[in-house]
């Protein structure tokens, strides 16, 4: 409430001194722990931390030392554990907090997912980048940024103070700036836009020629892809690679995260090994199996083009084996955060399920109800009917009882929108404990004992 009435009586303008100069104090208190580091900027509306971890275990894998932040968790050296703050990107003391963590750790690089709206709040300020690397960009945060313009424009940002930032000499090692870029997505050409002294990029779909003429590394191309219900395979430079995490999403990432690793100079072989080790991280297409005779996935999906990519896989999972009905239980998040989204999703699971349970899902002070109304009210409206294939139940662990309950053999349940996070974003602030795989896990035990 403080908070609110701070901003409502405050200019704009000053508000933004205050996170500048914020960001500038936690740098200089923290003795700019990233000048020591080989720091790497990860942006873009969906996959970032799945691109995160996957260049950390990439490096990892070329035996580097690393750290990293993300939505999901944090990393530094062997220490690893959940993000539960329910941010993307810390507060700036925290951030330069782990920084310093990780120079005390003997890490050389580190991994930094960055949001737009930690760009806009300036906590990428006091962080001295070395290579930023784009996902995709999707309309979403709107609402926040004003405009879908504002929020291309606000990750901009971060490019542009990439430019302005001092080449760093590490182990006798000048390190340039480097900008990679998806070239898949239909934003890539303004990223390339941005000065640095190195651009790489990469594509499975076959990149415009005039995009690879703007870079001056050779890009990560994937030749004669293969997406099947088990890996996925495609060709690199003629050599085959076996990517265990399947969908379009997983390789995208993957590319983007190998663009890195070829970037900072480490050889074919050695990406190529790695990216055959890669897992699945957790919360993003993670199954829970307790024996049961149906299918349980979790996955983080909040906003429509994850969602499609979900999909998408299921479809490759169709095609690898029998699964019935589908069983989908959504939500989407409270607090005025792109409301626009509630009635995209609703029409999404209209159309693609079987069966809609729509539940509470980060209500903050808005009433929980009230969004669930919203998204189901848009499935009916596309075909389904209350109490045959639509259903309404606030409180989420009921919502996934209640799908284990009516699953039948060869089933599919799948549960969106938080993924591993350990936490619920409720009213006055609260984050109260929350698991979806210990939720199923409850359901499960609820329907068949303990296992």
């Amino acid at each position: 409430m403080l908070k609110a009435v701070f901003r409502s009586t405050i200019p704009e303008p000053l508000i933004g001194a205050y996170h500048y100069l914020l960001a500038r104090l936690a740098a200089f208190l923290y003795r700019h722990p990233s000048e020591q580091l080989i720091v790497i900027g990860v942006t873009g509306t969906n996959g970032k931390s799945t691109t995160v971890q996957f260049i950390g275990r990439l490096l990892e894998s070329a035996g580097e030392r690393v750290g990293w932040t993300t939505t999901a968790s944090f990393k530094v050296a062997d220490r690893e554990w959940v993000n539960d703050q329910k941010m993307t990107m810390l507060g700036r003391f925290r951030t330069q907090k782990l920084l310093r963590e990780m120079v005390s750790a003997g890490c050389r690089y580190a991994i930094i997912e960055t949001s737009s709206q930690g760009i806009s709040q300036f906590r990428h300020i006091g962080i001295s980048y070395d290579v930023l690397a784009f996902t995709n960009l999707t309309p979403e945060h709107i609402e926040a940024h004003g405009g879908f313009e504002n929020y291309k424009s606000a990750k901009g940002k971060l490019f542009a103070y990439l430019s302005r930032l001092p080449r760093k000499h590490i182990d006798a090692r000048e390190i340039e700036k480097s900008i990679v870029v998806n070239l898949d997505d239909p934003y890539a050409e303004y990223f390339l836009l941005f000065e640095a002294d190195r651009w790489g990029g990469c594509s499975w779909k076959g990149a415009q020629p005039e995009l690879q003429t703007r870079l001056n590394t050779t890009p990560v191309l994937a030749a004669e892809v293969a997406f099947e219900g088990t890996c996925t395979t495609f060709f690199w430079n003629g050599k085959p690679v076996h990517l265990r995490p399947i969908g379009r999403f997983y390789l995208e990432n993957t590319l983007v995260a190998m663009t890195v690793l070829s970037i900072l100079g480490v050889d074919q072989e050695t990406i190529r090994r790695g990216v055959e080790e890669l897992k699945s991280v957790p919360g993003r297409l993670e199954k829970v199996d307790e024996g049961q005779p149906f299918t349980i996935i979790v996955d983080y999906a909040y906003e429509p083009a994850a969602l499609r990519a979900v999909y998408e896989v299921i479809e490759l999972m169709r095609g690898g084996g029998r699964i019935g009905r589908l069983i989908h239980i959504l939500g989407s998040a409270g607090g005025g955060r792109d409301v626009a989204r509630r009635k995209t999703l609703g029409e999404m699971a209209a159309q693609q399920d079987d069966i809609v349970i729509v539940t509470n899902e980060d209500p903050y002070d808005e009433d929980p109800l009230n969004i669930i109304n919203e998204v189901a009210d848009a499935s009916g409206m596309s075909g389904k009917m209350d109490g045959v294939n639509l259903y309404r139940i606030v409180d989420r662990q009921s919502a996934i009882d209640f799908a284990v309950k009516i699953a039948q053999p060869d089933d599919l349940i799948l549960i969106t929108g938080k993924g591993s996070e350990p936490v619920m974003a409720v009213a006055q602030g609260k984050k109260i404990p929350w698991d979806d795989r210990s939720a199923a896990r409850r359901a499960l035990n609820t329907r068949y004992g303990s296992t």
